[in-house]
């Protein structure tokens, strides 16, 4: 699902606006893939006839998504058209820096991508409403004659990208889009809204638990997200993370992920005391007991779970764990696990909570805390001390219909915001003991092996390509012609894939502090190419 702190804008984008009912024929069912969604998600509510009315999420998660875009790509959109360029393009998906001031990134999202696109269409309430709007005179933006195009708009654009669940590197292109510069143009806003999102949860969950060491970490975060579809998306890409399952109950049902919870302090407070209320709710679900011991006295919490865990195995049943939800974390459940494992409950888990990231975690972990199981909610679901990704969509290179492409660049006083022209492609290295180095190349002047790679932020740092036959090319074709021609793989496939990947780097590039730079290069004759470029565009050529 696409994350949706777009709700807000929406709403207040046009004080006049009001949420029109859509007749019969707008309200066929769609089919539920991940971009529509939006059925399951739209508020009911009964008038005081008693009939069925959608509240403004509808017109927010509709099947169209379309209008999921900022004003400017269809603003461009229209000058493209207005000017007759019939150009192609390639524009590339990247981010600059990693996240959390980490040394790799987890990519994340191209499924949710692939739906957009693949359901991409403008419905004629996207066009009557584009027809509203007006320029600067107050006459409209939009030419009529655009707005038909835009309504028989069929992309046929090609797509290649990433797999989810790779580790990934800046300045890598995690997505390609080629095709026609308007459809191009058009699908940059939404891809970076889905793509940047979930790579930074995906990357965040995957640190979280690298400091569990191994311990199942559950994410916790609904109640938290960015509203209901930031609170889809991260739980989906938390999942592919690493961890182990969700609180989020419809995350579970649209993507198969495990489910998790038991009570919170409510549940105590409603009974007159905390020992009634954790025998009342051994009763009610004897095969789901993790009590939350903290609501009152930790340590008394702890005697009474086990007081109802006496109860639970005369029923045959066992204490499955209590949560500690506050206090010192690591004295607590230092004592909590030896009252459990003094009554015999070794196999009872000590769940933790309370704002954890990763570097609390690995702190605790240090101070020899008992946590088996950690829940992790508000700093996993919405990025915590860094709450976006700065991915950025950029074009790199033009061509004529029946022409050969000519490589773009964009310069700028910052070496980090030059981009890299071209048609580019990432080749990965991997040797014996896991991956080696990462080669970024342009496709229309190939590469060869024994050839140098070369920082794109400093060009004296320089190394070999192997001339081993161990790599690969990591994006691979996810649409031709406007067709889907890939299949993602199911959540759990991801996961493993997540999984994998982290295996194979070097445990320098994990670390949380100052980790090591991975080697990214481009190879030599596309650093050739952007030097030329470089100095082309800024007069120094003779």
């Amino acid at each position: 699902m696409l994350q949706s702190a777009i709700v807000v804008t929406y709403i207040g984008a046009s004080k006049g606006a009001q949420s029109r009912k859509l007749n019969g024929s707008s309200m066929k069912p769609a089919p539920l893939n991940n971009c529509s969604v939006s059925f399951l998600m739209a508020a009911v509510f009964m008038d005081v006839q008693g009939e069925s009315k959608m509240t403004r999420l509808h017109d927010v998660y509709r099947p169209s998504l379309a209008l999921l875009t900022d004003l400017y790509e269809l603003t461009m959109a229209h000058g493209y058209w207005k000017a007759g360029v019939e150009e192609d393009a390639v524009f590339h998906l990247f981010f600059r820096r990693h996240p959390f001031s980490g040394g790799f990134s987890v990519a994340c999202g191209l499924a949710e991508a692939v739906d957009y696109i693949r359901e991409y269409r403008f419905s004629e309430e996207d066009i009557e409403y584009l027809s509203t709007l007006t320029g600067n005179d107050g006459a409209s933006l939009f030419e009529k004659e655009f707005l038909q195009a835009l309504r028989g708009l069929d992309p046929c654009c090609d797509v290649d990208a990433i797999p989810e669940g790779t580790i990934v590197f800046p300045h890598e292109p995690l997505i390609r889009v080629s095709g026609p510069l308007l459809q191009c143009q058009l699908l940059e806003t939404p891809l970076l809204n889905v793509v940047n999102f979930q790579t930074l949860v995906a990357t965040k969950a995957a640190r979280i638990c690298l400091a569990a060491q191994g311990d199942p970490v559950l994410e916790f975060g609904l109640r938290r997200a960015q509203s209901a579809g930031g609170g889809l998306a991260a739980s989906r890409a938390a999942f592919i993370g690493g961890c182990e399952a969700t609180s989020n109950v419809l995350a579970g049902r649209l993507y198969g992920i495990p489910v998790r919870g038991t009570h919170a302090h409510s549940w105590v407070m409603a009974f007159d005391g905390e020992l009634e209320a954790f025998d009342a709710y051994a009763r009610a679900m004897p095969n789901n007991c993790i009590f939350l011991v903290d609501t009152y006295n930790t340590l008394k919490g702890v005697r009474n779970a086990l007081t109802v865990g006496r109860r639970l195995r005369e029923q045959g049943y066992d204490l499955g764990g209590i949560r500690l939800d506050s206090g010192d974390l690591a004295y607590l459940s230092v004592e909590a696990r030896r009252m459990l494992d003094e009554e015999g409950f070794v196999r009872t888990a000590i769940v933790a909570s309370n704002e954890l990231d990763e570097r609390i975690i690995a702190s605790l972990k240090e101070q020899g805390a008992a946590v088996g199981v950690w829940g992790v909610g508000t700093r996993l679901v919405t990025g915590g001390d860094e709450p976006a990704l700065g991915g950025v969509y950029k074009l790199g290179a033009l061509r004529r219909p029946g022409g050969e492409w000519r490589p773009k660049i964009k310069l700028s006083e910052q070496a980090v915001k030059t981009s890299n022209p071209g048609v580019l492609q990432v080749r990965r290295y991997v040797g014996s003991e896991g991956f080696v180095a990462d080669v970024i190349y342009d496709e229309t002047l190939g590469i060869e092996h024994g050839r140098t790679m070369i920082d794109p932020l400093d060009s004296t740092r320089r190394k070999k390509l192997p001339p081993a036959p161990g790599y690969a090319d990591l994006l691979v074709p996810i649409f031709r012609s406007g067709r889907v021609v890939y299949q993602s793989p199911e959540i759990h496939a991801i996961r493993e894939r997540a999984r994998s990947q982290m295996s194979l780097l070097h445990s320098g590039v994990k670390r949380f502090v100052n980790p090591h730079r991975y080697p990214v290069g481009l190879e030599e004759r596309l650093h050739e190419m952007k030097t030329r470029l470089i100095l082309e565009a800024r007069g120094l050529t003779g």
